[in-house]
């Protein structure tokens, strides 16, 4: 009874295999060696089901010695043939796969070029136009602050000048935010350095940064894309970590760059950023997908109460 039922519980489950397989045969788009495998387990599940017959009537196996003979050489043929054929399937999904990659990586970069496109169209419209303006009023205040005036009019007009200034440092320092002239012209390295200066003058913080890069440049948009990866862990650890000191090491090894990246801050759940990098509030979700843009690998390594740990590693040739 038990032999009865272990053979009942075989056959459903080799139809079943047999139905899933004909249901594949459409995804592996009719390949030959998938459909060689699917007659292998139909003629298995048939031949399962003559061997239950003697159980349930009167029929007997040996009235079929020949089909059992010649079912068994077919299933071992085309479990055989399918089994070393079966290597297209797997070489047809790698071909998509690398397709989807490239597809995913051209896409991305697409982003990431119309991205600094346009922030360099309007860092060039604000210094081109609003920068001349300013400069304009700043010299009519100028004229103005050399003539008589009682004490209210020169205190404002010293005032507005004051204002002025400020207002063209500001759109400096947007301009050179959204394109920053030293990356373009002096490479990665320069840029970094220069961004962790004008953090460090404020005391808010202490950023160290070492490297062996000197003044090699590599290829515009892995520059760039590395470059707005750092200042966006930066602007993470000042807003969130509650850090006192980030270290940034950037070194170049072979045709490797690598950046390793630490913070003495609060730290956060891991878990919950891989599970939605989106919906962190620090910007990940960007941060992977301008490394995986580069073919880069990206490891976080933090927990609540013991600072952040960001590795990075991309491939990179010399231009």
């Amino acid at each position: 009874m038990v032999l009865q039922i272990l053979l009942v519980i075989s056959i459903i489950l080799q139809f079943f295999a047999v139905a899933v397989a004909i249901k594949l045969t459409k995804v592996t788009k009719y390949n030959f060696s998938w459909i060689l495998l699917t007659i292998g387990f139909l003629v298995m599940a048939v031949r399962l089901l003559v061997e239950f017959l003697p159980y349930v009537s009167n029929f007997q196996p040996q009235e079929l010695g020949e089909f059992m003979v010649w079912s068994g050489v077919i299933m071992s043929l085309t479990f055989a043939i399918g089994v070393f054929m079966i290597q297209r399937i797997f070489k047809y999904m790698k071909r998509v796969e690398d397709s989807r990659r490239l597809t995913e990586k051209m896409f991305l970069n697409a982003i990431i070029q119309t991205e600094e496109k346009e922030r360099k169209r309007f860092a060039k419209d604000l210094h081109d136009g609003l920068g001349p303006l300013l400069s304009t009023v700043k010299m009519s205040v100028s004229t103005l602050a050399q003539l008589e005036h009682e004490k209210s009019s020169k205190e404002i007009v010293k005032n507005t000048e004051m204002v002025i200034n400020e207002a063209i440092k500001s759109l400096k320092e947007i301009s050179d935010n959204l394109s920053p002239h030293v990356l373009n012209n002096f490479g990665l390295l320069r840029a970094l350095r220069n961004f962790i200066n004008k953090i460090n003058i404020t005391k808010a913080i202490q950023i160290e940064l070492n490297s062996n890069l000197g003044d090699e440049r590599f290829e515009n948009n892995t520059e760039v894309v590395l470059y707005r990866v750092v200042c966006e862990l930066i602007n993470n650890t000042i807003k969130h970590a509650r850090a006192k000191k980030i270290a940034i090491d950037l070194t170049k090894e072979e045709k490797n760059l690598t950046i390793v990246y630490h913070d003495n801050g609060k730290g956060f759940d891991k878990e919950k950023l891989l599970e939605s990098p989106t919906n962190s509030g620090m910007g990940f979700s960007n941060i992977f997908s301008r490394i995986n843009s580069l073919k880069g690998e990206i490891n976080v390594d933090t927990e609540p109460g013991r600072g952040t740990l960001v590795t990075i590693k991309v491939g990179t040739e010399n231009d």
